[in-house]
């Protein structure tokens, strides 16, 4: 029984120098810091590697996350300029720089930062109509994190981007809206068959003017070609008589071959005798009677 007493005391000293020693034995891993206080007071930061602290004299006050991390808030109400409220839902990416002030300059950070984000909003949305809300996002998100990395630098907090996931107006707006999106889609798409219709006519009447000024320079070509040819014609058929020295019987028998042929034209109603056939046919006639003498 008293062998046992030693023994048992052994294994409490050596359990207690255990827990010491663990307690004593800190490693930190990397992008994480821990804030120690030494008999209720901060005392140091430790961050990535192994440290040593003194048990049950040290104690861990927080263990803070240095990475960045990303928070989103709920949709928040918020009324424009021109009293539409609109529903805005958020996101905000920040990260721990401070590990003391982050432990001991705010209670809670991500309640303080969403609370600023909707006031911060309801600030900014309340100097906009409904289409500066719309179509200023930029805007809004650089206003917002200007305002949040401000406040938040004293709670060791970098606002590093803020962005408006939605901002979505109430239903009756959203259906006006896309009525005014359908009328300007139909308009824009009227105006381009307007255009189309216009640019159609302008081509078919060029293409008709080209036509009608090519078929007048084929006629003209054609007339023109024709009297060069008739021309040609009459020039061969006068050098061919002077050439051959016709006398005024010979063009008179020609000239009584072609009367048939031009008894059948439409437009033969007035024959025009040329002097020297009538001379000719004077001479035919009084070789006849001659003759019958």
């Amino acid at each position: 029984m008293l062998n046992f007493v030693p023994s048992v005391i052994g294994f409490l000293i050596l359990g207690f120098a255990v827990i010491t020693v663990a307690r004593a034995v800190r490693i930190v891993p990397q992008s994480r810091a821990l804030v120690i206080e030494r008999l209720g007071k901060f005392h140091s930061e430790m961050f990535a590697g192994l440290h040593l602290i003194i048990p049950f004299v040290d104690r861990i006050a927080s263990q803070v996350d240095l990475r960045e991390q990303v928070t989103s808030f709920p949709p928040q109400p918020v009324i424009t300029a021109d009293n539409v409220v609109v529903s805005i839902d958020s996101v905000i990416y920040h990260q721990v720089t401070d590990p003391k002030a982050v432990t001991y300059e705010i209670a809670n950070y991500i309640q303080a930062i969403e609370q600023l984000t909707v006031t911060t909003l309801r600030n900014v949305i309340g100097s906009m109509d409904l289409e500066q809300t719309l179509t200023s996002r930029d805007q809004i998100n650089a206003q917002l994190r200007g305002v949040l990395d401000e406040a938040t630098g004293r709670w060791g907090i970098r606002v590093n981007r803020v962005e408006l996931k939605a901002i979505d107006p109430p239903p009756t707006i959203q259906q006006a809206m896309e009525q005014q999106l359908r009328a300007e889609r139909d308009k824009r798409a009227a105006i381009l068959t307007a255009e189309g219709v216009r640019q159609s006519q302008i081509l078919q009447a060029e293409g008709e003017k080209q036509s009608s000024v090519l078929r007048a320079e084929g006629v003209a070509k054609a007339k023109i070609l024709e009297a060069e040819a008739e021309a040609k014609a009459i020039h061969q058929v006068f050098h061919a008589i002077h050439e051959g020295d016709a006398d005024p019987k010979l063009l008179a028998y020609k000239y009584l071959q072609m009367l048939p042929q031009l008894s059948e034209g439409e437009g033969s109603k007035v024959w025009v005798v040329p002097t020297e056939l009538t001379a000719a046919l004077k001479s035919i006639s009084s070789g006849f009677t001659g003759a019958e003498e």
